[in-house]
């Protein structure tokens, strides 16, 4: 406690003056104004990194259904029916279970073949960070 000189009262500098609570706010800015992008990059590169995982574990099965059966299934739920899967891993970036269903070309030495799903891909239309639309990983 203080004495004031001039009133002779006693007088409570307890508190903070408001230029330190001004700079408090604008240190506290300026940390989330670094923060924030530095997350939504690493969210981004986990989705990015799921989605891989997702689209090798999904391009293996079903080439595993192809060597067994000799056949690609006709649909991603074949894969499940058929124990391949649990069930049909969502795409991380459209937060989804539909994939864009690559299927078989016509094969002349087989005319009665029904086309089968060979590969699949991202329904994204975003661009991943590496400058390639997820649709083409």
């Amino acid at each position: 406690m203080e004495r004031n000189t001039v009133t002779g009262k006693t007088v409570s500098s307890s508190g903070f003056t408001f230029i330190e609570m001004v700079m408090v706010i604008v240190m506290m800015g300026i940390l989330l104004g670094i923060a924030i992008p530095v997350y939504r990059a690493q969210i981004r590169t986990s989705k990015e990194s799921v989605l891989k995982h997702n689209l090798a574990i999904l391009r293996e099965r079903l080439d595993q259904f192809k060597a067994d059966r000799n056949k690609y299934p006709a649909s991603l739920q074949d894969l499940v029916e058929a124990g391949y899967l649990r069930e049909i891993p969502k795409d991380p970036m459209t937060d989804a279970e539909s994939w864009e269903e690559v299927f078989t070309d016509y094969d002349p030495n087989e005319p009665d073949a029904d086309p089968g799903v060979q590969d699949v891909k991202s329904q994204s239309e975003e661009t991943g960070s590496d400058g390639k639309p997820y649709s083409e990983w």
